[in-house]
C-alpha cells in the first residue's frame, strides 16, 4: 500500500493565497504518478474552492473536522453528508487541538470516525500525548486509550480508518520524535490494531509530530511509518512536495 502524505492547512489560507499554493503544487507534481496518496485538509469555508482546484488531479481532498452529528440545531457545525456533497475523501477527527481546545473526549472523537465512515469518508484518527504524559511514562496508556474508544465505537469498520500518531509536545514547535521514539508508538498502535481487526495491514499509521522537508525521509523510512499528518510544511509547495517524494 502507498504511503499517505495529508497536508494539514490548520486556520490558514485565503481564496487567492489557497490557488497560488495548489497552482504550484499542481505544477510541481508533473503528470507522474506519485509516490504516494496525497490529501489536503483545508479550512471548511474552502472546501468549494478546492473541490474546484483539484478536479481530475492526484490530490484528495479532506476536512479538519466533522461533527458528531448528522443534521439539525448545531449551529456552527458541519456534518459528514456536506464534506461528502464536496468530494471529501478524508476527514480529521480528534486532533490534539480539538481535543485541547475544545474538550472533545476519547467517545466523541470515536463518534465522529463513526460518522465520517457512514458517509464513505476515512477518518484520520488523531493520537498522541502531551509533555508532561510522555515524561510521567503514560505515552503507551494514552495513546491506547484513545484509539481504543474508536475501534469499540466504529467495530468492524476499524481497518477502513487512518490513524496519525500526534505527540503534543512535537506539534508547531519544532521539536520532532527522534525516528526511533516515532517507530515504537507505531508499533505499538499496529499491535492493538492486529488485536482488534483481521486486516490491520490495510490501516495506514501517520505520524504527525512536525515532520518536515529534512526530516521526513529519516521518519518516512521506520517500518510503521506509513506516512504523515503534515501541518506547516503543507503551507509551502515546494516542502510539501519533498516530504511526499521521500515517502518512496
Amino acid at each position: 500500500m502507498k504511503k499517505l502524505i495529508a497536508g494539514n492547512w490548520k486556520m490558514n489560507g485565503s481564496l487567492v493565497a489557497n490557488e497560488a499554493l495548489v497552482s504550484a503544487m499542481l505544477s510541481g507534481m508533473g503528470s507522474e504518478e506519485p509516490v504516494a496518496d496525497l490529501a489536503l485538509c483545508v479550512p471548511a469555508p474552502y472546501l468549494a474552492q478546492l473541490q474546484h482546484l483539484l478536479k481530475g488531479a492526484k490530490l484528495a481532498l479532506g476536512a479538519q473536522d466533522v461533527s458528531a452529528h448528522e443534521q439539525g440545531a448545531y449551529t456552527g457545525e458541519v456534518s459528514a453528508a456536506m464534506l461528502q456533497d464536496f468530494g471529501c475523501r478524508y476527514a480529521i477527527v480528534g486532533h490534539s487541538e480539538r481535543r485541547q481546545y475544545h474538550g472533545e473526549t476519547d467517545a466523541l472523537v470515536a463518534t465522529k470516525a463513526q460518522r465520517a465512515l457512514a458517509a464513505g469518508i476515512t477518518p484520520i484518527v488523531c493520537v498522541g500525548e502531551t509533555l508532561a504524559e510522555r515524561e510521567e511514562g503514560h505515552t503507551e496508556e494514552v495513546v491506547k486509550r484513545q484509539l481504543a474508544a474508536v475501534i469499540h465505537t466504529v467495530a468492524h469498520c476499524t481497518s477502513e480508518i487512518v490513524v496519525a500518531y500526534e505527540p503534543v509536545w512535537a506539534i508547531g514547535t519544532g521539536k520532532t520524535a527522534s525516528p526511533e521514539q516515532a517507530q515504537h508508538v507505531h508499533s505499538v498502535l499496529r499491535t492493538q490494531l492486529a488485536a482488534a481487526t483481521e486486516h490491520p495491514e490495510r490501516v495506514r499509521i501517520l505520524y504527525g509530530g512536525s515532520m518536515n522537508a529534512s526530516n521526513a525521509a529519516s521518519l518516512l523510512s521506520q517500518p510503521d511509518i506509513d506516512g504523515g499528518l503534515i501541518g506547516g510544511a503543507s503551507l509551502k509547495a515546494p516542502d510539501f512536495l519533498s516530504i511526499a517524494a521521500a515517502a518512496r
